[in-house]
């Protein structure tokens, strides 16, 4: 059926952008949480892997988000986005709260870094994949409004949690951010399926359920595809300093220029351009025929990656405003256009898998990055080399992507050229035979025809 453009789809919307909000306004902001974390578990300063091993909190959290998307497009497949997305929140919200209660790092490496992840990545996946039954010809519109939502989220978030942190402490601030993902869990309830899911079609009559087979379970299908086989290489390759400011910027900023500026602006310019960047280059993206839509990550990651390099050359704190800005509206424009480009490059059918396997190798570049980051911090005493090299990845993978928009084309002209080739045999093999029955079916025709 063709998507309404429309009608409960904007309800759906709404509820997507609050997921995206919940989700990675709180990641995004877990600069302010490490710092608060250093002060708090950091004891004394002779600690000389402090900055190391607080940094694996927000970074394994953000890499079990996209770690877990594999399974969860399994999930999303088999039992719909409305019971996922509510079950995920529901975890979220359990992992968050009981990492109100500890009282070392250690156990945040499971609580927040993984039980508070894995339900952010059951929750948040479910909003991608539910837009493409809703929406076509205003998907990336679509897709760029609702990923503007972490962007809402990540301007605000930083300075609510520097004022609570400040007045309530780190753990009761934890427990104010349940909230958000209460409202995730109700927002869940909204996602009314429109394409009928595995259960349905396999179950037969209702009540029933029967597994459908292995190979329709994990569709590694997609994988046929080159152009996505590129695509899913090239975007985890650019990825390995992808994370490291949102974790370390803040640090930096305070070893560099100490407490007389406010860091947390960094954070305002970063979500306000990147919630500008998904507007903008969302609705540009609908104009970009097929997978040409990738050129347009191709700048991105150019841009973010000549950005990273140039945090340690700003001595100035408005040089940084400048960076983050820059930084920000290309983030937004990486972001916005990942599920139309999945759906190009495999179609609606195969997309919740598509983009689940993409996450899934994205998570591994986003782990390791700011922990490796955070070690080199450690052991020369600067974020400055870190930065350097956070920005060479995303130059290497900008420059793998730039083969699909060729190679798509390529693979396209090869399967418009398989009918033909099946319709030009059928039409030989029908003059052969003609060939070789000409004698009867002369009669047959002159005897219709009345002659």
């Amino acid at each position: 059926a063709e998507p309404p453009e429309g009608g409960w789809g904007w309800v759906v919307m709404l509820a997507a952008m609050w997921c995206n909000g919940a989700v990675f306004g709180i990641q995004n902001s877990c600069g302010v949480l490490f710092v608060s974390m250093l002060q708090l578990f950091g004891g004394g300063e002779d600690d000389k892997q402090l900055t190391f091993k607080t940094a694996w909190v927000g970074s394994l959290s953000m890499g079990m988000v996209f770690f877990c998307s594999p399974i969860v497009s399994v999930f999303t497949d088999l039992f719909g986005c409305r019971k996922v997305a509510v079950i995920g929140a529901a975890v979220g919200f359990a992992g968050l709260l009981s990492s109100s209660f500890v009282s070392t790092i250690e156990p945040l490496y499971f609580t927040y870094g993984i039980l508070f992840a894995c339900g952010c990545s059951f929750a948040y996946q479910p909003s991608l994949v539910i837009l493409g039954q809703y929406f076509k010809q205003r998907l990336g519109l679509v897709n760029g409004i609702v990923t503007a939502g972490s962007s809402l989220f990540t301007v605000s978030l930083p300075f609510l949690l520097r004022v609570l942190i400040d007045s309530v402490g780190l753990y009761n601030t934890l427990r104010v951010l349940c909230i958000l993902m209460f409202i995730l869990f109700l927002a869940g309830f909204t996602y009314k399926p429109l394409i009928s899911n595995a259960k349905d079609k396999e179950g037969g009559k209702k009540g029933k359920f029967r597994f459908p087979p292995e190979k329709k379970i994990c569709n590694f299908s997609v994988f046929k595809v080159l152009s996505y086989r590129i695509w899913a290489f090239g975007i985890p390759a650019a990825l390995f300093g992808y994370f490291v400011p949102y974790v370390h910027l803040m640090n930096h900023v305070k070893d560099r220029f100490g407490d007389s500026v406010p860091e947390e602006v960094l954070l305002l310019c970063l979500g306000i351009t990147s919630g500008v960047g998904r507007l903008i280059f969302g609705r540009v993206a609908d104009y970009i025929p097929g997978a040409k839509k990738v050129y347009l990550q191709v700048a991105s990651f150019f841009f973010i990656g000549l950005m990273s390099m140039m945090i340690p050359l700003c001595h100035v704190f408005g040089g940084l405003i400048a960076v983050c800005l820059f930084m920000g509206l290309f983030d937004g424009c990486f972001i916005c256009i990942m599920a139309p480009i999945a759906f190009e490059l495999v179609g609606a059918q195969d997309v919740s898998q598509a983009i689940g396997f993409l996450l899934g190798f994205m998570s591994i570049p986003m782990t390791v990055g700011p922990p490796i980051a955070g070690l080199l911090r450690d052991h020369l005493g600067t974020y400055d080399v870190a930065f350097y090299l956070a920005g060479v990845p995303p130059l290497i993978g900008g420059a793998i992507l730039c083969v699909i928009p060729w190679v798509h084309e390529r693979q396209k002209l090869k399967e418009r050229a398989k009918p033909v080739d099946g319709e030009t045999t059928e039409k030989m093999l029908e003059n052969e035979n003609t060939l070789v029955l000409d004698g009867t079916e002369k009669p047959v025709k002159e005897m219709e025809s009345g002659v």
